[in-house]
């Protein structure tokens, strides 16, 4: 049903809530998993531009993608990472349709967030989704992203 799920990340806590609900839904349909952080600040948005060198955020950003890339291709998940860099809800959806993702799973970033990502939905052809409410707090045998 799903062969490949993008799962957007924010290198917060709210990631921890998402990922063993994805890692379940992965093992079960035989997903490849896409993980997604967008970065957005000043030097993120004027990256190409300016032709500006890496930020210490956008190298921590890449090595946290890893980070959790590893850990689920421990669980024997097929999993390949992206660093974008823009405009969260635009490059998400461009993203999903550019890589034939069948379903985005993420984790509701305020009704803001939400609200303009839906609203641009129906400008784009785009996957399904999935949007998870970080509200309940991960078990401690749930994957654990910070060690």
């Amino acid at each position: 049903m799903y062969k490949k799920i993008l799962i957007t990340l924010e290198n917060g806590p709210a990631d921890a809530t998402i990922i063993p609900h994805i890692i379940e839904l992965a093992g079960h349909f035989g997903s490849e998993i896409l993980l997604l952080h967008v970065a957005d600040g000043f030097a993120a948005r004027c990256f190409d531009q300016l032709k500006l060198a890496e930020s210490e955020e956008i190298k921590e950003d890449r090595a946290y993608l890893e980070k959790v890339a590893e850990k689920l291709r421990a669980k024997k998940l097929t999993v390949s990472t992206l660093l974008a860099m823009g405009d969260p809800p635009a490059e998400i959806l461009k993203i999903a349709v550019e890589e034939k993702c069948d379903l985005i799973a993420m984790t509701s970033h305020g009704h803001r967030f939400f609200w303009r990502f839906i609203s641009r939905q129906h400008h784009h052809q785009s996957p399904p989704r999935h949007v998870y409410s970080p509200a309940r707090p991960a078990r401690e045998k749930d994957l654990k992203i910070t060690s």
